[in-house]
């Protein structure tokens, strides 16, 4: 049976809980540190940690442009805290920062607060075509960015605080928090499921 080959991108960061629940979704998991293991891939994870160490090395390691490409190709793409902040066409807080700018949002860093100010709620996102919708999710923030502004063909799926934390543009979906960090499965499982589905 045909496996989804779903990238993790792994220059730092949450990257091994993301290998984790693809691999427990029925995917193959491909950590990605080299431009070649960007071949065949079926979906990308962008996961959290911190944005500017991963913008960084994004560009030294030669990997900006042609992530850019793969996530415009129409791959699935889940971006998780700082991968959202990579994501993002506009960062408030530090314009200068490399990103993707695929999402048409503006976000700011770090905007819940510090590491001490991590909180878990109970989200229930919008649904849409793939994904496992009605009961409510475990959202755990750490550090989480907060987007200001969403663009015309951006949806947002849920909002905390009257801001929103989940977002989908086309092929990208894009979180504030950590899905990787629970035991419930069903954006990984959307991510190989919608893989598949491209692939056939």
């Amino acid at each position: 049976m045909k496996k989804a080959r779903i990238g993790v991108l792994a220059l730092q960061g949450a990257f091994r809980e993301h290998v984790r629940a693809v691999t427990l979704c029925g995917g193959e998991a491909v950590e990605v540190r080299r431009q070649s293991e960007l071949d065949g891939l079926e979906g990308l994870i962008l996961p959290g940690g911190e944005s500017t160490v991963m913008g960084r090395l994004l560009v030294e390691w030669n990997l900006l442009e042609p992530v850019r490409a793969l996530c415009s190709s129409g791959i699935p793409v889940l971006a998780t805290c700082a991968g959202l902040i990579l994501l993002c066409r506009e960062i408030l807080d530090y314009p200068r920062q490399p990103r993707l700018g695929l999402l048409d949002a503006s976000v700011r860093r770090n905007a819940f607060g510090r590491q001490v100010d991590s909180f878990s709620t109970e989200l229930t996102l919008d649904p849409f075509p793939g994904l496992d919708s009605g009961d409510s999710l475990e959202a755990v923030f750490i550090r989480a960015p907060l987007i200001e502004r969403i663009g015309p063909e951006v949806r947002c799926l849920a909002c905390v605080q009257g801001k929103p934390v989940a977002v989908r543009q086309g092929n990208l979906l894009a979180l504030s928090f950590h899905p990787e960090l629970t035991d419930d499965l069903r954006l990984h499982r959307w991510m190989v499921h919608e893989a598949l589905r491209r692939s056939r």
